[in-house]
């Protein structure tokens, strides 16, 4: 176990400089809240951006656009909205609204300043996230998540029912941020009395400034858009780089909890890892360590946090440990900005994150697992000391720190871009091209996203969106692959199980699957109950189907070893898209388990995923020379291999994995898309 050197002998947490691994520090300051103890009044009073409020007000009144750059927990996410409302900036008959970046942030500050408003969530305050909505016409403060606005575009372009929109955590650059962005400036043009408000903790603000300045003349008193920066208060958080780059990055983690638990020093560890499987592995090494010494005065609480959790299970984070243990969080980078855990003293960066990374050849994202930029290991550091002196524990060197690049890309110039064209185009933007992106993306994504629109006959040869599907399409809140499956299933006759099927695809696994000890064995019999030679969707179909004959049982659940939760989930969405069929007047039919007529609605949408049995013994793409596996998890691993195959996502990692998986025949895919495949192509197959 590796040890670290502290800069002031008397913060070594209980072991020898001999063998410290970890150079000295250097001081910086970050931003906490010492006020936990005080009712929810005194703790907005003691604020940094309170005292700042007439400043606030006063920019809002005078310029549309105001950009506000305060430090990490200064108060800008919960307190702007709180101090509009207040001072009757609000029009009466206007709402004011606040985009997140992801659902746990609009829910966790929503119920926030519903606390603070003293209402009940939903009422005065409210949130709209995909598949959950809780708020009321008459809500006047509205946290949502980027799509849910990009959504209201499409029947309200002028947004006239917000009076102020707050864009929060802008230094993410996430894809919705930036497309938000381009439309909002045009809105802005249209509506003088609209007010924008941009939230940041770190960002360069003269390019935002410069982005939103309607002015068109050289007098600077015309300006439209403006910047005020909110300091914040701080106590003295340390920073430690390693000396010697370390082989294992997780390992290094878990030293570190335990020399810091070693230490006997309070407080609750925050380690940022790269992904699912990092932190599980972490977790599980930690649950290992306290079965192991039970004895231990104050014990540790491994807590996992990252995107695939359900809601409930992210908030576990945010409560208190229990008395008598310290919590430990392994977060991916969804820590890094758009949430605050209270309780944080020490921050454990391994200095990697990983990025999606879209292949327009290939048309599938690449997870891949890069250093992190100067900026994200400065946010990193920033959950620390929140309520007392905070350390961090940087798992590189100084000199690997000073090589980072300053930003990291800007999602719109690494992503897919087909859902959001067909979003753009819903909302008249009809020449993509001449978009004012803030970051334009690399033309080749923009090219293959109106090439994938074309084939699903979303667009016609000019571009335009069709109104057989292009038009509803774009309404629906799923990609436009499954938005096409759902159309089609409705000409079809079997949209109540392919409606089942895509509100399957929303969970993470259906499946419980033990780790430990005979019940392996045991989860696979009983799962294999379930598993059909067509492959996973119908697998899936099936699941959903039992779940709904046996009541929605959880006994039943247990039985089989089905998660309960996410089928709830399931269900939960299934009946959104229900409510959203009825909207868009699409029937809901049922094909009695015609088998054939619901994987030909499959393959109306995912047509360009085909892959077929190579002689190898490797599958291939359709027009690709790429070798794609099945995911270990897909029920296609017990049975024959199939000759085709559709695969409804792609994950590259150290293999290109393929998921989702359905069985196809080359005839069926040319009854489907014959305008997407030439005969002799899969003849030759």
């Amino acid at each position: 176990m590796s040890s670290f050197r502290f800069k002031n002998p008397d913060e070594k947490p209980g072991y020898g400089e001999e063998d410290s691994n970890f150079e000295s520090a250097i001081s910086s300051s970050f931003v906490y809240n010492p006020n936990m103890s005080l009712d929810l009044q005194s703790q907005r009073n003691k604020l940094p951006i309170t005292k700042h409020r007439n400043e606030v007000l006063y920019l809002c009144e005078k310029f549309q656009t105001l950009i506000l750059v305060g430090s990490t927990g200064s108060g800008k996410s919960t307190q702007v909205s709180q101090m509009l409302l207040d001072s009757g900036l609000c029009q009466c008959d206007k709402s004011i609204v606040i985009t997140e970046p992801r659902k746990i942030s609009a829910i966790t500050l929503a119920t926030r300043v519903a606390q603070e408003q003293k209402t009940n969530l939903g009422q005065l305050v409210g949130y709209s996230v995909r598949f959950d909505n809780c708020s009321q016409p008459s809500t006047k403060i509205k946290y949502i998540t980027e799509g849910i606005l990009l959504n209201e575009m499409m029947s309200n372009p002028l947004l006239v029912n917000y009076s102020v929109i707050i864009l929060d955590e802008i230094h993410e650059r996430s894809l919705m941020t930036d497309i938000l962005m381009g439309l909002i400036k045009k809105v802005l043009k249209k509506r003088p009395t609209l007010r924008l408000i941009i939230l940041s903790a770190t960002l360069d603000s003269s390019q935002l400034k410069s982005y939103f300045n309607l002015n068109q003349s050289n007098d600077p008193a015309n300006d439209t858009a403006t910047v005020l920066g909110i300091e914040g208060r701080s106590y003295p958080t340390k920073i430690y780089y390693i000396k010697d780059p370390t082989p294992n990055y997780v390992d290094e983690s878990i030293n570190t909890v335990l020399k810091i638990q070693q230490g006997g020093t309070l407080g609750d560890i925050l380690v940022f890892l790269t992904g699912k499987e990092e932190i599980m592995q972490a977790v599980n090494t930690l649950d290992d360590y306290n079965v192991k010494n039970p004895n231990e005065k104050i014990k540790l609480l491994p807590i996992p946090m990252h995107g695939t959790l359900t809601n409930d299970e992210q908030l576990k984070a945010f409560r208190p440990a229990p008395r008598g243990y310290r919590k430990v969080v392994f977060s991916t980078n969804v820590a890094e900005t758009s949430v605050t855990i209270s309780g944080i003293v020490y921050v454990i960066d391994c200095g990697f994150v990983k990025l999606k990374w879209f292949n327009s050849k290939f048309g599938a994202d690449s997870l891949i697992t890069v250093p992190i930029s100067k900026a994200s290991a400065v946010q990193r550091a920033g959950r620390a000391g929140r309520e007392r002196p905070g350390k961090v524990y940087r798992l590189y060197t100084k000199e690997a720190y000073q090589n980072l690049i300053n930003a990291t890309p800007p999602e719109m110039m690494r992503s897919d871009l087909t859902d959001v064209t067909l979003q753009l185009k819903a909302i008249y933007i009809n020449n993509v091209l001449r978009f004012p992106f803030l970051s334009p993306p690399p033309a080749k994504n923009l090219l293959y996203a109106m090439e994938m629109l074309k084939a699903l006959e979303a667009i016609d040869k000019f571009g335009n969106l069709t109104d057989s599907f292009g038009t509803i399409m774009a309404e629906l809140p799923l990609p436009a692959k499954h938005s096409r499956i759902l159309l089609k299933s409705a000409e079809m006759g079997c949209s109540s199980e392919i409606i089942s099927i895509l509100a399957m695809l929303q969970l993470q696994d259906a499946f419980v699957r033990p780790k430990y000890g005979a019940t392996i064995q045991k989860a696979k019999i009983q799962h294999r109950n379930f598993e059909v030679a067509e492959g996973d969707l119908l697998t899936l179909l099936n699941i959903y189907n039992g779940f709904e004959k046996n009541q929605y049982s959880q006994q039943w659940c247990h039985r089989f070893f089905i998660n309960h939760n996410e089928l709830c989930k399931a269900r939960k969405i299934r009946s959104h898209l229900i409510d959203l069929m009825r909207t868009s007047k699409i029937p809901l039919k049922s094909c009695k388990g015609n088998t054939r007529i619901i994987i030909k609605s499959i393959a109306s949408g995912l047509f360009k995923n085909a892959a077929y049995l190579h002689y190898t013994g490797v599958y291939r793409s359709v027009g690709l020379d790429e070798d794609l596996y099945f995911h270990p998890k897909s029920v296609l691993n017990y049975v024959n291999q199939p000759q085709w195959v559709l695969y409804d996502e792609l994950l590259e990692t150290t293999k290109t994995y393929i998921k989702n998986l359905v069985e196809i025949t080359p005839s069926l895919l040319l009854e489907v898309a014959p305008h997407y495949f030439a005969t002799p192509t899969l003849q030759n197959r």
